[in-house]
């Protein structure tokens, strides 16, 4: 039984040339796509694509509508900075400002 030894560089290279050889043989005996194919792929790439703008434009909505309801929600718990508070108001501003922040933690 022979040793085994190392390739060398030029036997390398001569197998990475055979191996290319070989894959570029294999390309050009596959047949090339009928039109037909082509058109189908094309059509559902489309319908992909209009597909995804549409979730993406739903999120983008969905996102816009949500931030301005914190808005609101936000303007609406701002204490109401008027001078005449009664202790009963002022508990009820603080009662709703407390409910608002844990509303947000959960």
């Amino acid at each position: 039984m022979p040793p085994f030894s190392e390739p060398g560089f030029q036997e390398r290279t001569r197998m990475a040339a055979k191996a290319k050889q070989a894959a570029l043989k294999k390309l050009k005996a596959k047949k090339p796509l009928s039109p037909e194919v082509l058109a189908e792929r094309k059509a559902a790439e489309q319908a992909r694509e209009e597909k995804q703008a549409k979730a993406s434009e739903e999120k983008r909505a969905a996102f816009e509508q949500a931030k301005a309801e914190r808005k609101a929600a936000k303007e609406q718990a701002k204490p109401k900075l008027a001078l005449g508070l009664t202790e009963t108001e002022k508990k009820a501003a603080r009662d709703e400002r407390y409910a608002a922040r844990k509303k947000r933690k959960r």
